[in-house]
């Protein structure tokens, strides 16, 4: 097997007495891309949280990138961690350029507030022209679509390096043809050498393609199932998950 991107073992949480994820092991190997699907109070954002080192497990071990939680600086290794998600499209301004979002990525920041230096800037050009975004650059954050935001949002989750990019439910609000402009985007993502592993967290099987290897279903907090993405997706495991 090869180097572990996470391991997750015997993870629980449990909050005002209610026990919201139980009995979670999780690994995910270098060079594998994982699809997270559940229904919506599945405990998807939880793990998230917990991966992220946002919340502390009730039990159980964590390890991220080869680092342990309790014996690492969760502030240093969030820097190696991109996290898409929608919800940080309505804190960004209505007037900041294009670029200066993905930029943004570089120090986590909502907004470009560090000197950039050209080759801060050749690699934001580069990212967005590897998203098909690129000729946004210039345009106004305002005048953007949906699917347009959310490829300039995944282009700040780049602009960082990091060796791992967690894409929470990125095609919430988009119409049919701007997610799969969204998800061919990801697919080139996902075979592009010496990228991150991914994680991408969704409701819908249909978003689940081919660039995820593998799979792993959240039923009320618990792993229903988990593995390969042809074995996992099976019409009757998915009956039984609903």
């Amino acid at each position: 097997m090869g180097e572990k991107v996470i391991e997750l073992k015997d993870v629980s949480w449990v909050r005002e007495g209610k026990q919201i994820l139980s009995d979670i092991h999780w690994e995910i190997s270098r060079g594998e891309h994982w699809a997270l699907l559940g229904l919506n109070g599945s405990g998807k954002t939880t793990l998230l949280n917990i991966i992220n080192g946002y919340i502390w497990p009730t039990t159980g071990t964590v390890r991220v990138l080869g680092r342990q939680f309790g014996k690492t600086d969760l502030r240093e290794l969030r820097k190696s961690i991109g996290w898409v998600s929608s919800s940080l499209q309505e804190r960004i301004r209505e007037q900041e350029l294009a670029e200066k979002i993905v930029l943004s990525g570089k120090y986590s920041t909502i907004g470009v507030y560090d000197d950039m230096t050209d080759k801060d800037y050749d690699r934001a050009r580069e990212i967005m022209e590897e998203l098909d975004c690129g000729y946004l650059w210039g345009r106004k954050y305002a005048t953007c679509s949906q699917g347009e935001k959310q490829r300039l949002l995944i282009g700040r989750g780049l602009m960082g390096s990091p060796e791992l990019l967690i894409l929470d439910e990125p095609t919430n609000g988009l119409d049919f043809i701007a997610r799969d402009k969204l998800l061919a985007s990801v697919g080139k993502l996902a075979k592009k050498d010496g990228g991150p592993t991914l994680i991408y967290v969704t409701h819908h099987i249909e978003e689940i393609t081919d660039a995820f290897s593998h799979t792993l279903l959240l039923k009320d907090g618990s792993i229903f199932a988990k593995g390969k993405t042809a074995e996992v997706l099976t019409e009757e495991t998915l009956q039984a998950l609903w």
